[in-house]
């Protein structure tokens, strides 16, 4: 499975047994995968397949999923309803010997609000179970076009976080070859700072000077940040031509991506090196910006 958006669209619409439905599934951003269902009555049994086929299909993602349903066919069941009808007639004959008139005829009862009904046929297990099974896989087939436009937007998302990711490499190696980290112009930043010190006439021990300052030029260096910078560059590369959801390790490499940038800006002892991270850092929060719309 390819890097996939976690925003999409589906809609699916069919018949079955003289029923039309339509399903329709929306995703967006989220977490974790989390599914709200509305179905109507009488298709309870669908929540626990849907459930099941959603959680092998998608990781991340807040899902809503709702089926409406229409009846397309005219035949309709003409139904009695015993317990009206036999208190009418009960009623009818309670009242004969009170009131002179005639008994009411057949039609006359039926139209007694209550004593004849009209409703959809019932149906069999047979057939319901059969119906259901086509609703199913309708729902199947709107999950399989949901995933479809989750991955073409994902595709479209790897391309604009491969460029990016390009780009920060790029940077990488531009304060790598930043001439402010040359020795010879370390060795001149530093003969320059004791050289203002000691013409300050404050006694300052030359030797000791000496050494301070190559100690905190040992712990300015910038190479251990950007080896790491270098390499976070190949695993976000990895990830994104990779099969697997990536959203959640993306996330992270963007987090770490920010923290060597951090430090390269608080070692940064030169005007280049500082405008170098800024840019970075600016692109690393458009990488992340992207990376929360990633499975």
């Amino acid at each position: 499975m390819a890097i996939q958006s976690m925003t999409g669209f589906a809609r699916h619409e069919g018949e079955a047994s003289g029923l039309r439905f339509v399903w329709e599934l929306r995703s967006v951003n989220g977490k974790n995968l989390d599914v709200r269902l509305r179905l109507p009555q009488g298709f309870e049994a669908l929540e626990q397949p849907i459930r099941k086929a959603v959680a092998a299909a998608l990781t991340r993602g807040n899902l809503q999923v709702s089926l409406s349903t229409s009846v397309t066919g005219t035949a309709v069941e003409a139904v009695v309803n015993e317990a009206a009808l036999d208190a009418v007639i009960d009623l009818v004959n309670r009242l004969e010997d009170r009131i002179d008139a005639r008994k009411p005829a057949l039609d006359g009862i039926l139209n007694i609000k209550g004593v004849l009904e009209f409703r959809d046929p019932e149906l069999s297990d047979e057939v319901r179970a059969a119906r259901n099974q086509v609703v199913l896989d309708g729902f199947m087939s709107a999950l399989e076009e949901l995933k479809a436009m989750r991955l073409s937007e994902g595709a479209a998302l790897a391309r604009v976080l491969g460029a990016q990711v390009d780009h920060i490499g790029a940077l990488t190696l531009a304060v790598e070859a930043d001439p402010s980290r040359s020795p010879e112009a370390i060795r001149a930043r530093l003969a320059e700072q004791v050289s203002s010190l000691m013409d300050t006439g404050a006694g300052l021990d030359r030797d000791r000077l000496y050494m301070e300052a190559a100690l905190l030029a040992t712990k300015a260096d910038l190479r251990e940040e950007i080896d790491r910078l270098k390499a976070h560059v190949e695993a976000a590369r990895a990830l994104i031509g990779g099969e697997a959801a990536a959203g959640r390790r993306l996330d992270f490499l963007a987090q770490e991506f920010n923290r060597e940038t951090n430090t390269i800006c608080s070692k940064s002892n030169a005007a280049s090196v500082t405008a170098i991270g800024l840019d970075l850092k600016v692109l690393i929060d458009q990488f992340r910006e992207q990376v929360q719309n990633l499975e």
